[in-house]
């Protein structure tokens, strides 16, 4: 039994070809997937932990692909690849390396000029990486620790992306945040990752 279209359920659908590029092929449920994707981000946090990044070499695109690279090595063979095919989110693959080129030049100079303070820096850079869809999947995980990583680099505590949150409805809260700064109210992911 391999990956079907009903399993990749409510993530980023994924083609033939890139459903092919799953490592492991014993693979059967979405709950292997996460639990094998979880196992590996893992790994990448102590990688991180291990280099302790400056501001300047994350806001690269090279940081960018090693960070997706990193995350889900083990699991995809396309990990860290800019993705080359249409999604149901994100911009045009041929605009990718553009759009994340003019985000990261716009995130050096909000760094340089203090634009803005440290927690919104790293949620809007988080946001419009995540709108520009970089990769095939995992575009909202990477992001988060994206997010992380910089804003550490900052010299801020990671966030906590609502695990301290008393609400049941984490995930809906989550989405409703994204839907303001996709209308350009960063307050409640702002909030929200610090929740």
């Amino acid at each position: 039994m391999g990956l079907t279209w009903e399993f990749i359920g409510g993530e980023t659908p994924l083609d033939h070809d890139e459903i092919e590029g799953l490592r492991i092929p014993f693979v059967t449920t979405r709950a292997e997937l996460d639990e094998h994707e979880q196992a590996n981000i893992q790994r990448a946090r102590i990688w991180l932990n291990t280099r302790k990044p400056k501001v300047k070499d994350i806001l690269t695109d090279t940081f960018i692909k090693r960070l997706h690279t990193e995350m889900y090595n083990e699991v995809w063979k396309w990990a860290g690849q800019f993705r080359r095919t249409e999604k149901n989110i994100g911009v045009d693959p041929v605009r990718i390396a553009t759009d994340l080129r003019q985000l990261l030049d716009d995130a050096r100079y909000w760094v340089e000029h203090a634009s803005y303070p440290p927690d919104e820096l790293a949620i809007r850079v988080k946001h419009r990486i995540v709108c520009i869809h970089c990769f095939v999947n995992g575009n909202g995980r990477h992001s988060r620790l994206l997010a992380d990583v910089l804003v550490y680099a900052l010299g801020q505590p990671i966030f906590t992306w609502g695990a301290y949150s008393e609400m049941p409805d984490v995930r809906e809260r989550y989405f409703e945040a994204l839907r303001k700064a996709d209308r350009g109210n960063m307050k409640p992911l702002i909030a929200f990752a610090r929740s």
